[in-house]
């Protein structure tokens, strides 16, 4: 058998090893880690934790990719985050997909995982229908619970259903509070915590599947870098793993590194200080930087000096010095012109530096950023900027400088030419936004800022037009925040970022400071956005329709807390700031009617329609008013002017068939809920609701076939099983119907509708006492639950009791 061809290497891995040959100094921090390896976990020696940390440019992270190599010369599994993965669950992702890489697959975490991405896509757009049994309004709590649960840690965009329509008392009602927010979404009983509580039920199946693998490999390493980025998000969660009896049991062959500019906060790692090795990273000592400088062939003595002077150490500015070193005795050349020293060409000097103004750059940036047909043209620029020392990921589509290189050649291209400075962004403005555009397509205006994506380019689009004018550019962006508050609260801290960092590269205290102050209210208050929309309402200039924006997501973020007095007050607020805001009105309207305020509801919702006829949100919601009010044949005529509005949405026509059923219409109503499942074929909602009506149509066959289907969809809701129940109790099948009641009750035993359900099987079967204990718990639950007090009543009669 002739020997296999050895497996040809990629660029990439011959970039990397060139890398890694020329990597100098820090010998003391090799072996320190190295040293750990050597140690077993039960040494008081040993540490499970290591924190590197120094500002930027100092090599933090040159040093984690030797650290990971080293680990893996031990046999460590490894697997790395940075700032991209700035929640647990992206970080939990990014760690997943590394280990199958390596042959380890943690299938049990890959599986929750996608169950919980699946369930963010689904479950914003079927709040839009829900409960739909009788009953009395919920309660404040309840209220609170219904949409604080998907909402809190911003898991889902706060827009669309969620944000504007859908009334708390829909998910509030029935089983009441957490279950009944999910209870008619979820594909399964757990996703109702998986959604409200992501960290909660991920991290716990993530430490068993650690403890798994860590059976079959010597070591595991995780490194996190950039690391002060992510610690508002990730810093807890990190100290709660080493905290026993939190998540689970920690395999003890598993090693933490961290890299960050900053101190670990000590309210989470204090008392953990004898797990953590801190590793502090000052400057290259001279030696170091003489030791690099002499590998790269830069011997000569007043050069290496002079390389020593314009770098102060920094591993990152003797590295390109080493590659530029430029002519001995220049004593007052700048740091920008030793990094292009050594290129000749005028051209690609003023390319390099032109590229330093977007944040991260690809190859068709590059061509806006240096305009091919300018006088700056250059053959093969992309892949000449690749190979500067002072890019940072290469190959990855989004290169960046080095933050300590970029600020000074920003600086010299804002003072040296302000007009080309400005005409620069703008072009780059240009370009984002036609990405930004771009990335909309397909998606509902009102998630626009839920898309990373599209998120992404809006991002990039502000902040090359505050680099161009500052205040000219200043109300857009606080507006574009307003908007990110209300759709996707848990990623505004990313806006506040890009305004500070635009007053850094602009040279502007006024947007520095509206960045630093949004950023500090941002993470001072966690997911929520009111501080940092108090802010804005107490220190911006903005319009009235802005003002009454930002009321508006306000009062949305209270009513998820269930502060309902005052996001009533925001909505009151609001409509006297801008009157005709369609969405202050529709937002009290929500509120009122959660509190059985109907009238005054419908006065909102008139003013509403009045304001934006073409708006279908306005008219379902109408319908579905007067649904709950009990005027049947209004909601009739309103929801089939919703589906005349949008014929693309599925839920006027379930809710529509859901009032043709009750109005004793079953034909017609079997056709809305057939166009409906056809327009939307994981409808779970109505596909129980068709069930019902095919009951009543005779067709127990396909209501079991129905059910079978929601059950797959959504397993283990107690409304299925109530519908199942429903079933066999038409057929005669008494003891499997109450089989299923029985299931329903044990999922929910606040299911008032199943007790009574129940009852009436349990009285078919001549068990009258338990009937009569069903009715009294149905009645104790819903007093209002007028059937079963009836059924009581004629019970007592004839029992004489």
């Amino acid at each position: 058998m002739p020997p296999s061809t050895p497996r040809r290497l990629s660029l990439q891995q011959i970039v990397e090893s060139r890398r890694r040959a020329s990597f100098v100094g820090r010998e003391a921090e090799l072996g320190l880690f190295r040293t750990n390896f050597t140690l077993p976990p039960e040494d008081p020696r040993h540490r499970f934790v290591f924190h590197v940390r120094g500002n930027a440019g100092v090599g933090k992270t040159s040093l984690l990719r030797e650290w990971r190599q080293a680990a893996g010369e031990f046999g460590a599994l490894t697997a790395s985050a940075d700032e991209s993965a700035d929640s647990v669950p992206d970080v939990l992702a990014a760690f997943a997909a590394q280990f199958a890489e390596q042959g380890h697959p943690l299938k049990a975490l890959d599986r929750l995982l996608a169950t919980y991405r699946r369930a963010l896509h689904e479950a914003a757009g079927r709040l839009a229908a829900d409960n739909e049994g009788p009953g009395a309004g919920p309660s404040a709590g309840a209220l609170a619970a219904a949409q604080a649960g998907l909402i809190a840690a911003g898991a889902i965009p706060v827009v669309g259903a969620l944000a504007g329509g859908i009334d708390p008392a829909v998910v509030a009602r029935g089983a009441g509070g957490l279950r009944a927010v999910f209870g008619g979404r979820a594909r399964q009983v757990e996703e109702a915590r998986l959604l409200a509580e992501p960290v909660q039920a991920l991290t716990p199946v993530f430490v068993a599947e650690l403890d798994r693998v860590a059976d079959a490999v010597p070591w595991i390493a995780l490194f996190l870098d950039t690391y002060e980025r992510t610690a508002p998000q990730l810093d807890r969660w990190l100290a709660d793993l080493f905290t026993l009896g939190r998540y689970g049991e920690l395999p003890a062959n598993l090693l933490l590194t961290l890299a960050g500019q900053r101190r670990l906060d000590p309210a989470h790692w204090g008392d953990r200080g004898r797990l953590v090795a801190d590793v502090p990273l000052g400057p290259f000592t001279e030696a170091e930087s003489r030791q690099l400088l002499h590998g790269r062939g830069v011997v000569a003595e007043p050069v290496v000096r002079e390389v020593l002077r314009l770098s102060g150490g920094l591993p990152v500015l003797v590295s390109t010095l080493a590659a530029n070193p430029g002519a001995a005795g220049e004593a007052n050349a700048t740091a920008v012109e030793r990094f292009l020293a050594g290129e000749s060409d005028p051209a690609r000097r003023a390319a390099a530096l032109a590229c330093a103004l977007p944040r991260r750059f690809d190859e068709d940036l590059v061509a806006v950023a240096v305009p091919q047909d300018g006088p700056h043209a250059v053959p093969g620029l992309y892949d000449w900027l690749l190979e500067l020392p002072f890019v940072a990921e290469p190959y990855s589509g989004r290169s960046r400088y080095h933050a300590v290189v970029r600020a000074p050649m920003l600086r010299l291209q804002r003072t040296g030419s302000p007009r080309r400075w400005k005409a620069a962004h703008d072009r780059l403005a240009e370009a984002f936004a036609a990405r930004r555009d771009a990335a909309a397509e397909g998606l509902d205006p009102e998630r626009l800022w839920a898309s990373q994506p599209w998120r992404r380019a809006a991002l990039d689009v502000l902040y090359h037009r505050l680099c161009a004018r500052p205040r000219t550019a200043l109300p857009e962006a606080l507006r574009a925040g307003i908007a990110l508050c209300d759709q996707r609260p848990s990623r505004a801290r990313y806006w506040a970022r890009t305004l500070m960092e635009a007053g850094e590269d602009a040279d502007d205290a006024v947007l520095r400071e509206w960045g630093r102050d949004l950023l500090a209210a941002i993470t001072d208050h966690g997911p929520r956005p009111t501080a940092a929309l108090g802010l804005l309402l107490t220190r911006a200039e903005l319009t009235d329709t802005d003002r009454a924006a930002a009321l508006v997501a306000r009062a949305w973020d209270r009513f998820r807390a269930g502060e309902l007095d005052a996001a009533l007050s925001d909505h009151g607020r609001a409509i006297a700031v801008d009157p005709r805001s369609e969405r202050a009105h529709q937002g009290r309207a929500v509120i009122l009617r959660s509190l059985g305020r109907y009238e005054e509801a419908l006065a909102d919702l008139d003013r509403a329609e009045e304001i934006a006829p073409a708006w279908a949100w306005a008219v379902r919601e109408r319908g579905e008013t007067y649904r709950r009010m009990g005027r049947l044949e209004e909601a009739l005529t309103v929801l089939d002017r919703a589906h005349a509005m949008d014929p693309s949405d599925a839920v006027p026509l379930g809710s529509r068939g859901l009032v043709r059923h009750v109005l004793g219409q079953p034909e017609d109503a079997l056709d809305d809920f057939d166009r409906a499942i056809a327009l939307w074929p994981e409808y779970a909602w109505a596909l129980v609701r068709r069930a019902r009506v095919r009951t009543v149509l005779g067709d127990p066959v396909g209501a079991l076939a129905d059910l079978d289907r929601a059950e797959e969809l959504n397993p283990g809701l107690p409304g299925t099983e109530g519908e199942r129940g429903e079933v066999y109790r038409a057929t005669g099948r008494y003891e499997e119907a109450v089989a299923c009641y029985d299931r329903a009750l044990a999922l929910d035993p606040a299911y008032a509708w199943a007790h009574g359900s129940r009852a009436a099987a349990l009285e078919a079967l001549g068990r009258i006492p338990e009937a009569r204990a069903d009715l009294d718990r149905a009645l104790d639950l819903d007093p209002g639950y007028a059937w079963a007090r009836e059924r009581r009543e004629r019970l007592g009669a004839r029992t004489g009791q």
